[in-house]
């Protein structure tokens, strides 16, 4: 069988820590191109990941020329994933996009009419669909198990974990903080479970209120006040055209000890289900207040652990799996869209004051 032929462009932290060693795994594809800025780290990446006489770029577009390409994961600043996005789309590749989708909904917008006109794939990097906790809860979801989901939180709060590398703090490169970099994975993972995509309206706070100290505590190391260009925490009020609400919750600096990212609550009529020590159901039978806890692996692990079942690795096999077999997507653009369009619901929310209602 002749592999699937692979670019990436950027070699940064998600691109050498979760597409390239993901893609590893795979025995049907071959990285053979490798794009960044900065060409030793794009020397050095394929070097590590590389097939034998891996081609290196530092411009995306030379790297869109070669027609043996099938593929490309798109590993770069929010700001860029457009334009990459597209101009692979139109250069006839299927595209693997960091998340978020974008860091505008314009943005994300144009990249799903692209998706459209050309026919070919696109997809967004919500790994933590692909969770052995995530993939329970989705089926239990789909049987009907928590009846009708009228009531749901997206947990995304650290402590002090503020990302100090990198681009993170740039305001112009990442559209924002928290809410667009964790707040993102945790809104993705309730409205997939929700199965609901439909909004009526957002509200927003956003602040910037510990990013002017200094001695911090941070877990890596304390940030410079002059460089944080972003907000330390965010939180929405979403609601549904159903009527069902969302509140989403995000920090990378909270004076707070009940912490988690990547996580959801969910209330329904028939029961109730969260994953803030492990999934949780909770429900009433015969007459008590129960829970319920299923036997699973290593929940909510990232992808700096586990083994071949490593939410990225599902993720690339599943993303692959419609590349090379025509199966249907797990994270549509459309649905990466929604996500885009509430996390920018919330910062003009929070930018105006005003509640952001949708058409």
């Amino acid at each position: 069988m002749e592999k699937v032929k692979v670019g990436i462009v950027g070699c940064g932290g998600i691109g050498t820590q979760k597409h390239l060693p993901a893609l590893s795994a795979l025995d049907y594809v071959e990285v053979v191109a490798f794009c960044d800025l900065v060409e030793e780290r794009a020397k050095k990446a394929a070097k590590e990941f590389g097939v034998e006489g891996a081609k290196v770029y530092t411009d995306y577009k030379d790297l869109l020329k070669d027609s043996e390409i099938q593929t490309i994961h798109v590993c770069t600043p929010n700001k860029s994933h457009k334009d990459i996005s597209i101009d692979a789309l139109h250069a006839n590749k299927h595209v693997l996009c960091e998340k978020p989708m974008a860091k505008t909904a314009a943005d994300a917008k144009a990249m799903l009419q692209a998706a459209k006109e050309t026919g070919n794939l696109l997809s967004v990097g919500y790994q933590n669909r692909y969770r052995e906790d995530s993939r329970y809860l989705k089926k239990a979801c789909q049987r009907g198990d928590l009846g009708e989901i009228y009531f749901a939180k997206a947990h995304a709060v650290r402590r002090r974990a503020v990302p100090t590398w990198g681009v993170f703090l740039n305001e112009e490169e990442q559209g924002g903080g928290p809410l667009i970099d964790i707040g993102t994975h945790a809104l993705d993972l309730t409205l997939w479970l929700m199965d609901n995509y439909k909004v009526k309206s957002v509200k927003g706070s956003v602040y910037k209120k510990l990013g002017d100290q200094t001695e911090t505590g941070n877990a890596f190391g304390d940030w410079d006040p002059e460089e944080f260009k972003v907000e330390d925490s965010a939180f929405g009020f979403i609601t549904m055209e159903n009527g069902a609400t969302i509140i989403l919750e995000s920090s990378w600096a909270l004076n707070t000890l009940d912490v988690g990212e990547a996580k959801t609550t969910l209330c329904g009529t028939k029961a109730g289900a969260d994953m803030r020590d492990g999934l949780r159901f909770n429900m009433a039978d015969l007459g008590k207040l129960a829970e319920k806890k299923p036997a699973l692996g290593a929940d909510g692990v990232d992808f700096y652990e586990g083994g071949d079942d490593k939410p990225e690795v599902i993720e690339a096999k599943t993303f692959y799996d419609a590349v090379m077999n025509g199966s249907e997507l797990v994270v549509k653009p459309e649905q990466a869209l929604v996500v885009t369009e509430i996390l920018e619901a919330i910062y003009e929310s929070a930018r105006t004051g005003k509640t952001i209602e949708f058409e």
